[in-house]
């Protein structure tokens, strides 16, 4: 060990101002780089790793031999036990960033979807200062669907489906969600009437015609005793379809509830009490 001492002493032992002899320059050595906290980290573990790898006991006095073997054995038993719990120590700290990481990209993501939620917000409100009708009920469209994206339950955005050559569109869905493992077909519409009957078979014929399929209706003007009572009858036929109010919506949004669980309540009242419209809050 005194000649892996020695190979630093160019670097350390001019620092003190000695020319030692050999037994005292290891002494030397030795005290100086443990005194000086990490400096010489490198060479510390550079000496360790050699006393480690030291098999040549040949040159040492009879005497010394078994006693040398010894005290190598020794610092071995001693750097397995200091790197196990430096490999635990590793994990810990490995596992602890992990979870700060997932911690704080969880909190990203929350940010993220409330800055969203906001946008969608300020989008929703400004359609209330749309004068056109038909662009209103477009972009009515866009906003919810985007909602819906944002929270996790849409399907499929507004489509068209066509017919046979020269029929054109024969049906408009203007979106489609999925809650609990159902699929509702979406309607939206926003007039000055209220949704009549006729309008609400015409979106339960979408829903018949579909294989465990329900609908979800969402009107800006209301509903009529025939709408709701056609809504009913459809429960009868293994159809639901929950009627929405739009200022549900401002309601949800302006009291940052969870949508998901306020339409499951309307689902709830709708199998349950055979109630297609009712409203939560």
């Amino acid at each position: 060990t005194s000649g892996m001492l020695l190979t630093f002493r160019g670097s350390m032992l001019q620092n003190v101002g000695v020319r030692p002899n050999r037994n005292e320059g290891v002494k030397r050595s030795g005290i100086y780089i443990n005194q000086e906290n990490d400096t010489f980290l490198r060479e510390r573990r550079e000496i360790l790793k050699r006393v480690c790898e030291f098999e040549n006991y040949s040159s040492l006095w009879d005497t010394d031999r078994l006693k040398a073997k010894g005290l190598v054995s020794e610092i071995r038993d001693v750097i397995k036990v200091k790197d196990a719990f430096t490999r635990m120590q590793q994990e810990r700290d490995k596992e602890a960033k992990k979870h700060t990481d997932d911690y704080n990209k969880k909190i990203e993501e929350i940010k993220k979807k409330k800055e969203e939620i906001e946008i969608i917000k300020k989008d929703f409100y400004s359609l209330f200062s749309e004068n056109n009708p038909q662009s209103r009920g477009i972009k009515l469209e866009g906003v919810l669907n985007r909602f819906f994206n944002s929270i996790g339950i849409l399907v499929r955005e507004a489509f068209k489906r066509n017919g046979e050559v020269g029929e054109g569109t024969i049906e408009q869905i203007d979106g489609v969600v999925e809650i609990d493992t159902r699929i509702y077909l979406v309607e939206m519409k926003w007039r000055k009437d209220t949704i009549g009957g006729e309008d609400m078979f015409g979106h339960l014929g979408r829903i018949y015609h579909r294989s465990n399929a329900h609908g979800i209706y969402i009107s800006a003007s209301g509903y009529s005793p025939a709408a709701i009572t056609a809504a009913k009858d459809a429960l009868t036929r293994n159809a639901m379809i929950v009627l929405c109010n739009l200022e549900e919506f401002v309601k949800v949004l302006e009291a940052e509830q969870d949508f998901v669980r306020y339409i499951r309540l309307k689902i709830q009242s709708a199998i349950i009490d055979k109630e297609p419209f009712t409203q939560p809050i």
